[in-house]
């Protein structure tokens, strides 16, 4: 393990001065010293991380969960729910007939429709803070879109489950489903109308039984939810939200951040480790095919999306740049396929797929200008006053709503 999270941080430090994120390169690392690649091998069998790999999981959700607030999806209003449905469906549907295209079959084309669809919170949040874009008019709505997007995955993953798991009916499906739904309503519940006891319940001065406390919420309410058939990751997510509304919230995202770092570079560090570089030749096509794909359908539904703020060439072509990263919802999808036996062919196929859009997701946005010259009005505009890469500091006390604060301060 020790040797695991050294070579995660060898190849990320690396990548930090080339301007590289971090989750393609814990994956490459668990690749290079995995028992597929030859050379010297860490780890011969992944399993020997599988309970802290899911536990990594676990916390990347809780953590996406404590930075959901209801009151960010009740500001945005109806413009943040349009541009932020719209963009799931464009991404979904271009998924999903890229799926049945492919031919591996129903099960694995609704998993591969998932895979292009959500972009990566994690690499979307650090490139805002990276290019200085905090303080941007568009960075709420980019943020805001990653919120509606969370809202179809706890949806789409509770719909997956019963659907790839095999059921042997319609009705067995149904009937996996109800269970699946009515676990999380009855989360949403206690999200909507206990937060009062939650916050009662959790509340303490003492940090070391707070972290105590909601690490053993998180990982018992991801455990139940796997026997209701609902993803853990989805379980996690909904105590995030419950515990992020309380008032502990605050000092819960900062204790929490050691520990989502730490373990969620073991998920990804882990994940490299079941990939076959042998296996990369057979799915070449497929990935580059999906790449092409995911960003010119993520440009029209970035820019359909800020078309509707009524944004001009610059920031409009921010958020159609800054939301094509695609990373951790991918891999929890592999997990996800792995374990149902579906086509071995998925596995290296995603890991191809999220490492170049990991890299490509920053390098598009750094360079959003280019774009922006190609838009209508793009070229009227004065490149000195919508500098797309220039580096700016956070607004401070704007007034804006929390979203943009809490990513600047993650």
């Amino acid at each position: 393990m020790g040797g695991a999270f050294l070579a995660a941080a060898f190849l990320a430090r690396v990548g930090r001065r080339i301007g590289l994120p971090t989750i393609p390169l814990f994956i490459l690392a668990g690749i290079l010293l995995g028992p597929h690649t030859p050379g010297f091998v860490l780890l011969h069998d992944p399993n020997d991380l599988e309970m802290l790999s899911a536990l990594g999981l676990v916390l990347l959700l809780f953590y996406l969960g404590l930075e959901f607030h209801m009151d960010d999806l009740k500001s945005g209003g109806r413009k943040m729910a349009v541009a932020g449905t719209s963009y799931v469906l464009l991404n979904f549907g271009a998924g999903l007939g890229f799926g049945f295209l492919l031919g591996w079959g129903t099960s694995e084309a609704l998993l591969l429709a998932g895979v292009l669809s959500f972009s990566s919170s994690a690499i979307v949040t650090k490139v805002l803070v990276d290019l200085g874009r905090i303080g941007r008019p568009e960075t709420k709505p980019i943020l805001g879109i990653t919120v509606i997007e969370d809202i179809y995955l706890a949806v789409y993953l509770a719909v997956l489950q019963p659907v790839i798991s095999g059921a042997d009916s319609a009705a067995s499906a149904m009937i996996q489903m109800g269970k699946a739904f009515g676990f999380l309503l009855l989360l949403a519940i206690a999200a909507r109308w206990c937060l009062g006891f939650i916050g009662r319940l959790i509340g303490t001065k003492d940090n070391e039984l707070l972290v105590i406390s909601f690490v053993g919420a998180a990982v018992l309410v991801a455990g139940v939810s796997e026997k209701f058939g609902v993803v853990d990751a989805i379980g996690a997510f909904m105590v995030g939200l419950m515990l992020g509304n309380t008032t502990s919230g605050d000092r819960i995202r900062e204790l929490v951040l050691p520990l989502r770092d730490a373990f969620g570079a073991i998920f990804f560090f882990a994940f490299g480790l079941s990939i076959a570089p042998s296996d990369m030749p057979t799915v070449m096509w497929p990935v580059i095919i999906a790449v092409l794909v995911t960003i010119v359908v993520n440009i029209i539904s970035g820019l359909v999306a800020a078309r509707l703020y009524r944004f001009g060439a610059y920031p409009a072509a921010n958020v159609a740049t800054t939301l094509v990263a695609r990373g951790e919802f991918a891999l929890i999808l592999a997990t996800m396929a792995a374990l149902a036996g579906l086509d071995e062919r998925l596995s290296p196929f995603i890991a191809g797929y999220v490492l170049i859009m990991a890299v490509l997701g920053p390098l598009a946005a750094g360079r959003s200008h280019w774009l922006a010259r190609l838009l209508p009005g793009g070229r009227a505009t004065p490149p000195d006053l919508y500098p797309a890469d220039e580096q700016e500091e956070p607004a401070g006390g704007s007034g804006e709503p929390d979203p943009a604060q809490r990513a600047a301060t993650s």
